[in-house]
């Protein structure tokens, strides 16, 4: 197989991921959709940090972020705390609620994935992960660049 075309089929296989996003979407409370989960996700994983962190790490303008910080605040899910380092910014830190939102998340998904995926092997689903992760990780920080 020629370089391109091996390419060219992994570019259409990634466009059509979207399927899959948006059936794990479909699972989310209507409450928190993919923003707000993203949000929670990113100041767990990260701990709390400035809006301008989390939006470069969210790949998205000052304003998406904002829009998705703001709905966390209003549900109780995020704090907006003084930065002691400059008492004009933020420092967003994920509240009990928010953890608990997360675990919800979490459990949908999972269970999502487990009946989509119940005919796969073990292997297989560790191998995707594998791959998955090695296909972000060959692509760096890209967000932080083009964000």
């Amino acid at each position: 197989m020629e370089p391109s075309s091996r390419y060219e089929d992994l570019a259409r296989a990634i466009s059509a991921f979207g399927a899959v996003k948006r059936g794990l979407a479909r699972v989310l409370p209507g409450d928190c959709q993919g923003g707000s989960a993203a949000v929670l996700a990113l100041l767990k994983h990260h701990g709390a940090m400035r809006m301008s962190r989390l939006a470069e790490l969210m790949a998205v303008d000052m304003s998406v972020c904002s829009r998705h910080v703001a709905h966390t605040v209003t549900h109780g899910w995020v704090e907006r705390l003084p930065d002691p380092a400059d008492g004009r910014s933020r420092i967003l830190r994920l509240t009990d609620e928010g953890v608990a939102m997360l675990a919800e998340l979490d459990r949908r998904v999972t269970e999502a994935f487990a009946r989509h995926l119940a005919e796969w092997s073990d292997d297989d689903v560790a191998l995707l992960t594998t791959l998955l992760a090695r296909l972000r990780d060959s692509f760096g920080d890209c967000r932080a660049t083009h964000a």
